[in-house]
């Protein structure tokens, strides 16, 4: 009895189905109509027990897009169309000139000009302690040092450290400190108020 009933309410659904895609028409999405064969729990003819990844192998895969946007679309939804939305380029408020160069960059960015200079000295003081030091490992402080700056302090400063000496005057830009451990202390107090400020 309970076997009748099942098959009858699963006769109405269909049929229901049916109505509704003739009176709509238009076919039900391929999903949907996958699912509505498969609505009893009964196993099929052939043995098999019901599988969702036997119906849904590929079913992921529908809204992938296909094809590879051309460049002519991908600038049509960049920059638009003189007959239709056409997106003007606008101009950049936010370029200053370097001081020091003369050359124009964006604010807030290092000025490329300059910047290429600290790299440039950066690969060689790189090479120079790669040269000197080899695949040691470094177990003291490793000191970049340019010609004559040896013999500004004691020799007893640089004790306990790995000296790398380059071959060129330091240059202009490039302070000595950058290169050196702070000398002032951690504060005690945790006061973030400015004092004696007249």
């Amino acid at each position: 009895m309970a076997g009748l009933l099942r098959n009858v309410h699963l006769a109405l659904r269909r049929l229901e189905l049916h109505i509704a895609n003739a009176l709509a028409r238009q076919f039900p999405p391929e999903a949907y109509a996958l699912n509505v064969l498969h609505l009893d729990d009964t196993p099929t003819k052939q043995g098999k027990s019901f599988s969702l990844k036997d119906i849904l192998n590929d079913a992921f895969l529908y809204a992938v897009p296909k094809h590879r946007r051309s460049l002519e679309k991908r600038q049509k939804r960049r920059f638009g169309l003189p007959e239709y939305n056409w997106k003007m380029l606008s101009p950049k408020t936010n370029i200053r000139t370097c001081n020091v160069c003369g050359d124009d960059h964006e604010a807030g960015k290092l000025c490329p000009t300059c910047y290429s200079k600290v790299i440039e000295e950066t690969k060689r003081m790189q090479d120079k302690i790669q040269a000197e030091l080899k695949l040691e490992p470094v177990e003291k402080e490793v000191v970049v040092l340019y010609e004559g700056e040896k013999d500004d302090k004691p020799a007893e400063f640089w004790k306990g450290k790995r000296i790398v000496e380059m071959e060129t005057t330091r240059p202009a830009w490039f302070s000595k400190n950058l290169t050196e451990k702070t000398t002032q202390q951690p504060a005690t107090t945790k006061d973030v108020k400015p004092n004696q400020l007249g």
